[in-house]
């Protein structure tokens, strides 16, 4: 087992080409200075909403992961999405979520499914700010994706 290089941190794993370890310190300092409530992010791709924000964790043409914060007492539009399905992992804080018009409740550990052309929201009823991984999947993740039904924010 290769110990840790030159005095590297021991909460960042080293980077290794090879047999050769490659110092991670500059790495490890961007990732830190990018931790928020829970999330690590690993991308510049940051968005600001009247909702709260998100971050987005990793893309590609076959998906794209993202780390959603919704504050106390705002919602996402009631919205669908003809080229993308999403599922979503929560958290920290409660989330109230209506699918194709059923409305239900769901905390930390448990998840939601969104399937293509189903009309879905999220919101944050609760006093805590609610974290949650959406992870999108389909052939296409453009913003220019979303058909909004209802906003709260007339977007």
């Amino acid at each position: 087992m290769v110990g840790w290089p030159r005095g590297e941190a021991r909460d960042c794993k080293s980077l290794y080409t090879g047999s050769n370890p490659v110092p991670t310190s500059i790495f490890c300092e961007s990732v830190r200075a990018t931790h928020s409530e829970g999330c690590w992010f690993m991308s510049a791709d940051h968005s600001d909403r009247p909702w709260g924000h998100y971050q987005v964790l990793q893309e590609s043409k076959f998906h794209k992961v993202k780390c959603i914060y919704v504050k106390a007492g705002a919602r996402l539009s009631y919205q669908r999405h003809q080229k993308r399905r999403e599922h979503w992992f929560i958290l920290a804080g409660v989330a109230t979520v209506v699918v194709e018009g059923e409305t239900f409740t769901r905390v930390s550990g448990e998840t939601v499914d969104v399937e293509i052309g189903q009309l879905h929201r999220i919101g944050n009823t609760g006093t805590d700010e609610l974290i949650f991984i959406e992870i999108q999947t389909g052939t296409y993740f453009g913003e220019d994706d979303i058909e909004r039904i209802e906003d709260d924010y007339l977007r």
